[in-house]
Parts: C-alpha cells; structure tokens; sequence
C-alpha cells in the first residue's frame, strides 16, 4: 500500500504510480518537476507554497485548488485549464484518477474556519483509497470518511493531537495510518510516536518522515 508513497516533508506526500500525485509540497530539498496532479489544501503557507510548487509542476501540472488560492494559481502561471477548484463534500475525476474532498476545519480553535471551506483528499489510486486529511480537528465529516489508509496531522496546535488523531483513525478504521504534520512548523518526532502507540492493534501505523 506504501510502496509508491513517499511523506517528503511536513504534510506533503507523493504518490508515485501511473499518475504521479502531490499533496502540499513544502520544503523541498529538492524538486523533480514531475506532477501530473497537485493537490492543495488551503492557503496557508506551508501548504500553498509557491517556491515548492515550482519545483514539482511540469508544464502540463493539474492543480487542485480551494476558491481562495485561484488568483494566486494564475499568478504562478497555470493555465485555466489546468487547474481545478474544489469545494468539500464533491467528487472530481482529474486524469482518469477519482479525487474527492472531505471538509477539512478546526473545532476548537480558530486557525481554520469551517466557512473558509478548505478540504482534505479522499484519493482512489489502484483500488486504493488514501485519505489526506489536511489541517483539521475531528469533525462530523471526518469520522464518516472510509479509507484504506489515513494520512493525518499529529503535531497539535493548529490540527488535531497525536492522541486525537489516533482516536479518529480508530474510529474509522483503516488499514494503515501515518502521521504528517510535525516536526517542521509545529509538533515533534515524539508525536507521531505517540500516535502509533494509541492506535489499536489491527491498524498498521507507519513512520515515513
């Protein structure tokens, strides 16, 4: 299931298969220029990160995008045709490869307001439904969502706990889960420790950063 996914760094993962796909490229060492597809979940920095864009975007790169970031999109150069504004709770088909969003919005706090209508990824690859859930709390939504394997942010403060994240990956029970998230604005090593630990015993967790 992890053998074409990489977690780069922070909330960025690349899914390296027929298609290869990027979520929220951030501090790239380096760039391989090679993204069919990005997804972007919201306008924050180290999630729409114009630098790191450069280095994974072909010239042909689709771009999926909330409202907020469509002017920015042109700006960097991506032709109209080529970029993809979503809304949660809808299904897209970009490049044969069917994407849908999931609300992605703090409970608790005020980083990410649910009217902000920022998403996380439900992403169909082979049969295989990766959700990345973006910068979220758990919410309604999320604790619906079914997956095979959960990319979820541990690193607190902005996002849910690494002991919240685990107890929403337990909840909707998939596979495999990996913590993103920590280590770079916020949250530490430990954290996505701390998640694994918490969750139960016929869920995988997997380390990748």
């Amino acid at each position: 299931m992890l053998e074409n996914v990489e977690v780069l760094n922070h909330s960025c993962v690349k899914f390296n298969f027929e298609k290869v796909i990027y979520t929220d490229p951030f501090q790239l060492e380096k760039g391989e220029n090679d993204a069919d597809i990005i997804l972007i979940t919201h306008s924050h920095f180290d999630h729409f990160s114009e630098e790191d864009i450069e280095k994974v975007r072909k010239s042909d790169t689709i771009i999926c995008i909330p409202q907020d970031l469509y002017d920015r999109s042109i700006a960097l150069g991506f032709k109209r045709e080529n970029i993809v504004v979503v809304e949660p709770n809808h299904s897209y088909e970009v490049l044969g490869i069917e994407i849908k969003t999931v609300p992605a919005y703090n409970v608790n706090k005020k980083f990410h307001p649910k009217e902000n209508n920022w998403v996380g990824y439900l992403i169909n690859i082979e049969n295989c439904i990766y959700y990345v859930a973006g910068d979220t709390d758990i919410t309604d939504e999320s604790r619906k969502v079914t997956c095979d394997c959960a990319f979820v942010p541990v690193g607190g403060t902005y996002t849910m706990t690494a002991s919240e994240a685990a107890s929403l990956v337990n909840e909707i029970k998939p596979k495999l889960a990996v913590p993103i998230h920590y280590g770079s604005i916020v949250g530490k090593p430990e954290d996505a420790q701390t998640f694994v630990k918490n969750l139960d015993k016929d869920i995988s967790g997997k380390i990748l950063m």
